[in-house]
């Protein structure tokens, strides 16, 4: 029987199909994906492609972190300070302890860590991404303070284990040796480790170290006012440090108990009966080498390298030739029984060379950072600029006459007055008159604020005296003002390391300043003329030198400073106990001839030394360089270098200088101030 065959089921008429183009392969046996399948195909390549790429960073981390390491017992830090040229300059090794145990200490101790580094230490497991979170939405909405979300696993990691660059990869090395301590370590054990080797400030490492250094006590009976000044101290060790800087380590202390409270270690009431921190400091020998460039320089490098332990060659700016030069300069100056300071730097600030005495052995205070001295007629410098800003010029004129008006009547040493002068002689005759005379015109809060522009942070007396130099200052501040004309941008900040690298927003916030080039040429011209044919001509070399003498009352402080070739250099001498240098001694004398000796072999300019007889000279407020002019009738008087001239009518009579008897200038000690002499000075 024939059964019909429905039209959906029979065969295709071969006519009506469409050929398969040539070399096409049979229908699939399969239906194509659909498109869920296809999105699932997509994730599942990414997945795969993601744990390839991280079993790739997992294992080169791996081979890049010490994890090995990270186990065993830690060695002790020391650093190597390098000079630029690649000479040891010092070694230091680090004042550490034995380690301390848990179970030994008060719970208030790691509780102050805790409270202030790493509140959830507990509950983590090496890091913590809710504290990171944390800090990064504070950095965020902070106006510049910020907060770090390492946790205290993780700054073992970095200070024990790590370099101290800042790059993603050592981060992730961080996390990953953090991960691995939490695994093998104990909470406890990696507390014990973290506190037995952080770094605390003043070269000491380690709980017990600290303990025993700040408050000669073991840190098993450390009480929690001093537990949490000790905790204080991690943000900051070197400038935190109690023993230089006891009000910024309590202020810290008290952020840490504050801490401790709102963590639920101790209450509010037992805060606030706290009572005040006092050190006990226990002096620790320091067994190795240092200088005066080093003893100034440590503190910065070891915050700088972040306490990393092992051994750390740091390079500094110091250059190791010039530094040579510098010592044996001091070495070969008359200076009797008066101490010494010589700072050397770049116009940039970069310190190629420092003496802070005449003998570390002896005296490890270092005069040419640590002591405030009277700056004399140096500070003019700052007088004068003022002057320049206001719009003067150094041919405007002005009277080195005495002043008879006001309760303040300095005077000119010696009682030597040029009648009208120019301010290009007054600087280079280094009047007092004319200085006290400049800042009544000028104002002192003018003066004031060229001394800040130019980098001078040292407490400035409101008062005229301020023009002579009466203010203590540290002889490298006043090396960072000149280096500012050297430079001629300000302000120039003194500096042992090579700067580091800024962002954009610290460069945008601390960028110098360009002076008016108008302003600085007039002031080089200043310095120029003091230098070479002033008060400071026995510093002059045959290249361009410019700088300014300075003498105080009773000649208890002499100093010069200067710069020639690309470098800026100040000298002082005085005695620590501010007694008269014998012999009325002046920044003219010994200090511009150690200059000199110094600068023309640090510049490569070879020079003989002054000849004796003009060394010693020491006439101040003499007539050379000045030039003065006056009439009566129809008689003209005028004075300059080149002796006496008088004008009678048309007629004129030269009377010369005899030249065997040069009038030698020197420096202007400021007159003895009265504690009350602070009126303004009335006269013109």
């Amino acid at each position: 029987m024939n059964v019909p065959m429905n039209d959906s089921a029979s065969p295709a008429d071969p006519a009506t199909l469409s050929p398969r183009p040539f070399g096409a392969g049979p229908p699939s046996a399969f239906s194509p994906p659909t498109p869920w399948r296809r999105r699932l195909q997509v994730v599942g390549w990414i997945v795969a492609a993601c744990l390839a790429l991280t079993m790739g960073i997992i294992a080169w981390l791996a081979i890049t972190a010490p994890l090995s390491r990270s186990l065993k017992p830690i060695a002790p830090p020391s650093v190597s300070l390098m000079s630029a040229d690649g000479h040891l300059i010092a070694r230091r090794g680090a004042v550490i302890d034995r380690p301390v145990t848990m179970r030994e200490l008060p719970a208030h101790v790691p509780q102050a860590f805790m409270a202030i580094e790493d509140r959830r230490f507990q509950s983590h497991w090496g890091i913590d991404p809710r504290g990171i979170a944390r800090a990064m939405w504070h950095n965020i909405r902070s106006d510049g303070s910020s907060q770090g979300g390492s946790t205290i696993t993780q700054q073992l990691a970095k200070g024990v284990f790590l370099s101290s660059d800042r790059t993603f990869g050592r981060k992730a090395r961080e996390a990953l040796i953090a991960l691995w301590l939490e695994a093998w370590l104990t909470k406890d054990q990696i507390m014990e480790r973290y506190l037995s080797n952080v770094y605390f400030g003043d070269n000491v490492y380690g709980l017990r170290a600290a303990a025993r250094h700040y408050f000669d006590r073991s840190p098993e009976r450390l009480t929690t006012g001093q537990a949490a000044m000790l905790a204080g101290l991690l943000k900051a060790p070197s400038r935190l440090a109690p023993t230089s800087n006891l009000k910024g380590a309590r202020t810290r202390a008290a952020l840490v108990t504050q801490a401790m409270v709102d963590a639920g270690y101790i209450t509010q009431a037992e805060r606030n009966a706290l009572p005040p921190v006092r050190l006990n400091v226990h002096a620790t020998p320091d067994a190795t080498t240092g200088t005066y460039f080093a003893d100034w320089v440590l503190p910065e490098a070891r915050e700088r390298a972040g306490a990393v332990y092992g051994a750390q060659e740091v390079r500094t700016t110091l250059d190791w030739r010039i530094q040579r030069l510098a010592e044996a300069a001091i070495r070969r100056a008359p200076l009797g029984g008066a101490q010494v300071a010589l700072v050397a730097m770049k116009p940039d600030g970069s310190v190629v060379a420092m003496v802070g005495g005449k003998n570390y052995q002896n005296s490890a205070f270092n005069r040419a950072v640590q002591a405030k001295r009277q700056p004399g007629s140096t500070f003019k410098l700052f007088v004068y600029l003022a002057a320049f800003r206001a719009g003067m010029t150094p041919d405007d004129m002005i009277d080195d006459t005495p002043i008879t008006t006001g309760t303040y009547r300095p005077a000119n040493h010696g009682g030597k007055y040029r009648g009208r002068i120019s301010l290009r002689q007054a600087f280079a005759a280094s009047s007092n008159v004319a200085a006290v005379r400049l800042t009544q015109k000028v104002g002192v809060d003018n003066v004031i604020k060229v001394a800040r522009d130019l980098g001078i942070t040292a407490p400035l007396t409101e008062d005229l005296s301020l023009a002579l130099g009466t203010s203590e200052i540290p002889l490298y501040e006043l090396a960072e003002a000149y280096a500012s004309i050297a430079a001629g941008s300000y302000p120039v900040t003194a500096h042992g390391l090579p700067p580091e690298e800024q962002g954009w927003l610290e460069r945008l916030m601390k960028r110098q300043r360009s002076f008016n080039i108008d302003e600085l040429d007039m002031m080089r011209d200043l310095l120029s003329s003091a230098a070479n044919r002033g008060t400071g001509s026995a510093a002059a070399l045959r290249t361009s030198t410019f700088g300014k003498t300075g003498t105080t009352q009773d000649s208890r402080d002499a100093i010069f400073v200067g710069y020639a070739g690309g470098l800026v250099t100040a000298v002082w001498i005085g005695n620590d106990n501010n007694a008269p240098l014998p012999g009325g001694a002046a920044g003219g004398g010994i200090p511009a001839r150690i200059w000199r000796n110094f600068m023309s072999g640090a510049i490569n300019e070879a020079v003989e030394d002054a000849p004796v007889e003009t060394q010693d000279a020491d006439l101040v407020n003499a007539i050379a360089n000045v030039s003065v002019e006056t009439g009566i009738g129809n008689i003209g008087v005028g004075m300059n270098e080149d002796g006496l001239t008088v004008n009678i009518g048309g007629n004129q009579i030269r009377l010369p200088v005899d030249p065997q008897t040069p009038d030698q200038p020197q420096d202007v000690p400021p007159p003895r101030i009265a504690p009350t002499q602070t009126e303004p000075d009335n006269g013109p």
